[in-house]
């Protein structure tokens, strides 16, 4: 006989959904504890980052269902994904777009003369049906919040015939609505998008012979061919063959590296010009990107939320409010008053206290300072992480392509011989007149910068990833690394000194001798230094570079830039682990980055910066600030911008507590009618405004 508790097992189901909509850690948090706490759930967790409720229950979903619905969600099965989050996007912006347009025929209509009340009507209950629904699912869990204070600012408005007030601000918390959810779904489908980076096929050798097979059904073991100009596909060791890879999606390094036998290579990296056989390490899903991948979901879970500072204040005003409102009227009637009088000093105290005010104190001046930040070139994805961005105790920076330009410039050409540094760039540009290689451009671009003559070349060889060999003038040159040279038995004793800086050696010889040197550099962005300078300034405390490049290169630019530190040669993984120490010690963090190995520290760190034109989509995407001039210069304008927007914030709470403060004043002594309580209202609110809208013009 099967007892109740088998029975109760054998019933149990899991199933994964996915939460539309999800636009904030803190509601994820809340609508997690709250199905927890369901009949029948024995287990669920909900990821915030990915929208993905995972469930292990008895029974129906029914329950579960109606209350997404209360907290305004949906949930959908995870199968419908991709279509799912087009329809939840689309769902939010139109809200937002049709109570913008409801607003604007208002307004159409007010100036030639008719009534507008009832689009106000309609931008009330378009732009505010999700703040409502939430703001009394938020009351039935007795929670007082900022959906709360919302609901009670448009329904005060609403209460006095203030339609215009109250329409403005439903709109403009549904717009704020639709821009997080918009947002917090791009990040979402940028991370399943990280994966579309690696190729879907890989040449898996079978006899020696290449057969294209899916990459999901290569193992661990296998030998695969990575034909020239392939995106690696996996992980793994060489075996055979080499050639110049590009790690610049791994590690951030631009500059191509050599790889030979015994070499690794790694998912995502771009092959050069030679051919190579790799052993896999490891299957798909621990391919590097992969891993990354799972990296941003992790960070961003772990990620302490930045509460906003009209949310923490509605916590407090919002009861106090009510509390006053109710307990005035209540103390005079107990006290043997006129109930009729006590009644309407009670609605008076209501209407002074209506938060109107007190809820585009923050949205206005926020908007401000985006729309400045973006005249800028500067997108900032909310306005909690431009409230984040001026409480930023340390940065962090990538390397290259962040503080440096991420494209090779020759920085030095040295002679050995009687051979003038002209002659020398201009040997060298000749022998790499037919590379594409960003090497080669470098040094063409040398030569060309200082008139030096291009000579034709015969008898052309090249060793993919090693170096080139051509006969001018019937001599024979060689040009390539010092191992390159060293291998054709070619002395390179005069290059020891050489590259000391972590710049990258090309050297000049013949069959006899060693001509000269190119040296090569990522070199620093002009506004670098005077960025860190400023920030410095602006009391930023600690200024540090993480970077995948060579130490020494590493080592270099931050004694030239004056940081406080630096590590190098670092994988993604080590880069999010270097983050979360520093998060340990400072609290609040900015990262700069540009490329995908960057996602991961991006996700975790308090403010995620990206470079907007240089970037890579996953960085973008990941990053809660974009430059999209790559201007760094911009840094310092965000941090005064922040602080200059939090001030704005408080200076507009005060200015409206104040004047709410005279009129209760005078609403508690009786000397207060409620049209003057409502004329205290609308005054509030336009200083409000007033002092908000100079923040368009902020351009310290």
């Amino acid at each position: 006989m099967i007892n109740t508790e088998t029975l109760k097992q054998m019933q149990t189901r899991e199933k994964t959904l996915q939460v539309e909509g999800l636009d904030c850690a803190d509601c994820a948090r809340r609508l997690e504890e709250g199905i927890c706490n369901l009949d029948g759930i024995q287990e669920c967790s909900l990821s915030f980052t990915t929208g993905r409720l995972y469930l292990r229950y008895d029974g129906t979903l029914e329950k579960v269902r109606e209350l997404a619905a209360a907290h305004g969600y949906r949930l959908r099965e995870s199968g419908e994904e991709e279509r799912g989050e087009a329809v939840a996007r689309q769902r939010v912006l139109q809200a937002a777009a049709a109570g913008g347009t409801l607003l604007a025929a208002a307004l159409t209509a007010a100036f030639s003369g008719t009534v507008s009340a009832g689009f106000l009507f309609l931008t009330i209950a378009v732009g505010g049906r999700t703040t409502f629904a939430r703001a009394w699912a938020a009351l039935r869990r007795r929670r007082l919040e900022m959906n709360v204070l919302m609901t009670v600012a448009v329904f005060g408005a609403v209460l006095i015939r203030e339609w215009w007030e109250g329409a403005v601000v439903a709109f403009l918390f549904a717009a704020g609505n639709a821009l997080e959810t918009y947002t917090a779904e791009k990040n979402r489908r940028a991370l399943r998008g990280m994966m579309q980076e690696l190729p879907d096929v890989a040449h898996r050798l079978q006899d020696g012979l290449p057969e294209d097979v899916p990459v999901k059904a290569v193992a661990a073991g296998d030998l695969i061919l990575i034909r020239p100009g392939e995106n690696i596909p996996l992980d793994g060791t060489v075996v055979g063959g080499s050639s110049l890879v590009t790690e610049a999606a791994v590690t951030g390094e631009s500059l191509p590296v050599d790889k030979g036998e015994g070499s690794r290579v790694f998912a995502g990296s771009l092959n050069g010009a030679g051919s190579l056989t790799v052993r896999v390490s490891g299957t798909w899903q621990d391919s590097t990107l992969a891993r990354i991948m799972r990296l941003v979901e992790e960070a961003r879970e772990k990620r302490v939320p930045v509460q906003q500072f009209i949310d923490r204040f509605a916590r407090v005003y919002t009861p106090a409010v009510m509390f006053l409102a109710a307990l005035y009227p209540l103390a005079g009637i107990l006290a043997g008053g006129d109930p009729k009088i006590w009644l309407y000093r009670g609605l008076g105290v209501l209407l002074v206290a209506c938060p109107c005010s007190l809820v585009l104190a923050a949205p206005l001046p926020v908007v401000a300072s985006l729309t400045a930040a973006a005249r800028r070139g500067m997108l900032i994805k909310g306005g909690v992480f431009l409230e984040a961005a001026g409480q930023v105790k340390a940065f962090l920076f990538d390397k290259t392509g962040t503080l440096t330009k991420g494209r090779p410039k020759v920085t030095a050409v040295h002679t050995f011989s009687r051979l003038d540094e002209k002659e020398i760039i201009g040997l060298a540009a000749s022998l790499e007149a037919h590379s594409e290689h960003v090497l080669a451009e470098a040094v063409r671009a040398r030569a060309a910068a200082e008139g030096a003559a291009i000579l034709p070349v015969s008898d052309f060889s090249a060793i993919p990833g090693r170096g080139v060999a051509g006969t001018i003038g019937g001599t024979r040159y060689y040009l390539g690394s010092p191992a390159f040279l060293a291998g054709r038995g070619i002395g390179t004793e005069k290059l020891r000194s050489c590259g000391e800086g972590g710049e990258t050696v090309i050297a000049l010889a013949t069959e006899a001798e060693v001509l000269g040197a190119v040296l090569l550099a990522d070199t620093p962005r002009e506004e670098s230094a005077a960025a860190v300078h400023s920030l410095r300034t602006l009391g930023v405390k600690y200024i540090s570079m993480l970077t995948g490049d060579r130490r020494q290169a590493a080592a270099t630019l931050a004694a030239r830039l004056k940081l406080d530190g630096f590590a190098a040669e670092l994988l993604p993984e080590e880069k999010a682990a270097a983050l979360q120490q520093e998060l340990q010690q400072w609290g609040k963090v900015a990262m700069v980055g540009d490329g995908i190995n960057d996602a991961p520290a991006l996700a975790l760190s308090t403010v995620g910066i990206a470079m907007g034109a240089a970037g890579s989509p996953a960085a973008l995407e990941t990053a809660d600030i974009a430059l999209l001039n790559d201007d760094l210069a911009l840094l310092p304008f965000l941090l005064r911008l922040s602080r200059k927007t939090a001030a704005v914030i408080r200076q507009n709470i005060s200015l409206s507590l104040l004047i709410k403060l005279l009129a209760l004043l005078l609403v508690l002594s009786g000397r207060l009618t409620l049209w003057l309580a409502i004329t205290a209202d609308m005054g509030a609110s336009l200083v409000v405004t007033l002092n908000s809208m100079r923040l368009l013009a902020y351009r310290k």
